[in-house]
């Protein structure tokens, strides 16, 4: 977009360039808090606090408002979209606020927001469960069940795509069988990895046979009850371009097949998953609680010394859903996505404020 200059245009265009680069990591749809001013750490501070602002209220400050109001509209063109799969739901919300500076400085910090943490809460009655309370919404309750029905309704059936069951051991033939936009749904085992993992896993050997199995980029939260049995209370993915140096490598090693993870990853993983015969799938960002209840049974743990999150659990899952956006045949979804955006961020170049 050119060079951002000390203004309200150099400040538009980081916030656009901040979405364009965020693609689908961020859980998107989801919002964004803006910190004008201040130092690193103050700025970053006041982009998080735009956060706790509600949805539909109005930036007193004219030039403010007027540039919330810019981004909603034209950040939703870039075609980023939902889970960053494309479509004109990239953004929901849009916060900025400002302080005084340092003379040396301009900040423009962006602090991104999962769409999962804009929910409805409730107050509850600890002794019997029973609702005292709805927050946010003036005492207004949202039957989510009927929701679902109505998104359920609204799927046009001509466009039903198509869904394949997997269960580890998975071979090469099952995997180079899948393409972009497959779902998948996997039963059986899975195994948890994150950063500390596949670091460890390049120069070490793996704790089980990991030969036609799945990988899953997660750092779930545990709970131990009295019989000293480990239960999976949240299991939302990760953002998995952290494992970009690695993925691949540790695919190839180990004969990894398929790897879940969110927001896509990049070249060298493509590649290896073209090479080894790999897929990676894209669970839902935000949907925590959701995949937990995919998880049937903790069937033990790794490398337990590297933290709750970081370790290598194994689960057997059933219903687990996610969707093939990078195949072994070389496509992308991210990529193309990643591609088609940058070339609409380019129409946003010219200045708007002056």
């Amino acid at each position: 977009m050119g060079r951002a200059g000390r203004d309200l245009d150099g400040i538009r265009k980081c916030i656009m360039h901040s979405v364009y680069q965020a693609q689908g990591q961020g859980c998107s749809a989801g919002f964004i808090g803006v910190g004008i001013g201040g130092d690193r750490t103050t700025s970053y501070s006041l982009a998080k606090e735009q956060l706790f602002r509600t949805v539909d209220d109005v930036n007193e400050h004219e030039d403010l408002r007027k540039l919330e109001e810019y981004v909603m509209e034209n950040a939703n063109k870039l075609g980023i979209g939902t889970m960053g799969f494309g479509g004109e739901a990239t953004l929901l919300g849009c916060k900025i606020g400002t302080m005084h500076r340092l003379p040396a400085s301009f900040f423009v910090s962006v602090a991104y927001n999962c769409w999962a943490y804009r929910r409805l809460g409730v107050v509850l009655d600890q002794e019997t469960g029973d609702i005292q309370e709805w927050l946010y919404k003036d005492g207004e309750k949202v039957d989510l069940n009927e929701i679902e029905k109505e998104v359920a309704a609204s799927q046009d059936s001509e466009n039903e795509v198509r869904e394949v069951v997997l269960e580890a051991p998975i071979t090469e033939e099952q995997i180079r069988d899948l393409k972009v936009g497959d779902v998948v749904i996997i039963n059986g085992m899975m195994h948890t990895g994150r950063d500390a993992i596949h670091h460890h896993l390049m120069d070490h050997d793996a704790p089980i046979d990991l030969n036609g199995q799945v990988i899953y980029h997660c750092g779930p939260v545990m709970m131990k009850d009295d019989q000293g049995e480990w239960h999976v209370k949240a299991a939302g993915p990760t953002t998995s371009i952290r494992e970009e140096p690695y993925q691949g490598d540790i695919m190839k090693k180990f004969g990894i097949r398929a790897v879940i993870g969110k927001g896509g990853m990049g070249p060298k993983t493509l590649k290896a998953l073209g090479e080894h015969g790999g897929v990676y799938l894209n669970a839902i960002g935000g949907a925590a609680q959701y995949y937990a209840d995919c998880i049937k049974k903790v069937k033990g743990v790794d490398l337990l010394d590297f933290g709750i999150p970081e370790a290598m659990w194994h689960l057997e899952v059933e219903g687990f859903a996610a969707i093939v956006t990078m195949d072994s045949h070389g496509n992308s979804l991210h990529a193309d996505v990643d591609q088609s955006s940058l070339e609409k961020l380019a129409q946003f170049k010219e200045p708007v404020f002056k």
